[in-house]
Formats: structure tokens, sequence, C-alpha cells
């Protein structure tokens, strides 16, 4: 009898995606290009857009953002959004990203156009990611509230 270990197995060895709903299961690493193009929804199922690009920390080796495009969601016309990759969580059976917010929340995030890339390294006044990374953040109440 085959086990699913096993079959991860396989699947390393060979390269070879097999076919089922529960293949190359656990999903524990991805390439980048499998990745790029992925939906993005949210815990209703609302399509939030598609992985456009990475921004990997080369000094750590870590994926610190995924790029979003939205497409013209919200009267938002084809922008793209940085967003830290630890708020996406890989749904393999649907074979999407989910984002736990909503599209209002999108909405007011910080973004930037397709043409215009903000300073990626945060040099000078530039401080996009560092915004982003302030907007993602959970916000606690206050104890005493």
């Amino acid at each position: 009898m085959k086990t699913m270990k096993d079959s991860y197995d396989a699947d390393n060895a060979t390269g070879i995606n097999h076919e089922g709903p529960r293949a190359n299961m656990p999903v524990r690493r991805l390439t980048a290009t499998s990745i790029i193009g992925d939906d993005v929804e949210n815990r209703v199922g609302e399509k939030l857009g598609t992985i456009d690009n990475l921004m990997i920390n080369i000094d750590s080796g870590e994926i610190e953002y995924a790029v979003l495009e939205f497409g013209d969601f919200a009267g938002i016309g084809g922008k793209l959004f940085a967003v830290p990759f630890g708020e996406l969580t890989v749904q393999p059976d649907k074979k999407v990203f989910i984002l736990d917010r909503d599209k209002e929340y999108l909405k007011k995030s910080p973004g930037f156009e397709k043409t215009h890339w903000p300073d990626t390294n945060d040099r000078g006044t530039s401080r996009y990611f560092e915004d982003v990374t302030t907007y993602y953040r959970p916000v606690f109440p206050f104890p005493f509230d």
C-alpha cells in the first residue's frame, strides 16, 4: 500500500507532480515561478488579485513581500500592492493563497504604479516597505479601554 509519504518522496525524487486532491502534500516549498500568477482570495472566497512578483531579502534569503496586482478593483486601475509574505497562507486544495483581509482594507493599503516602483531598498525619503509593514502590523486594543 502506497502512503502519502511515498508519494511525497516520489515527487521530490522525480520532480513530477502527481495528480489528485492530496498530491504533493504537505506543501512546504514552492518555486517562485509556481507562486507568481497565483490567485489571492480572502477567507470568504472573494478574489483579491494575483501575485505579480516576490520581494526577497538577499541577506536573509526570505521572501519578505508578495507584490499583488488587484487589477481594476474598487476604482483602483491596475495598481500593485506589497503585502508581507507572512500574511499569506497557501490553500493547496484550491491552489490559491489566502489573505485574511477584506477589500476595503486593501483599498486603503499603500500601493504603487506598475511603471513607477518605490525604492525597494528604503533609501533616502522612500520608506514604502516600512509603511507596508506598519500598515499590516496587528493593532492591539489598549488594555484599559
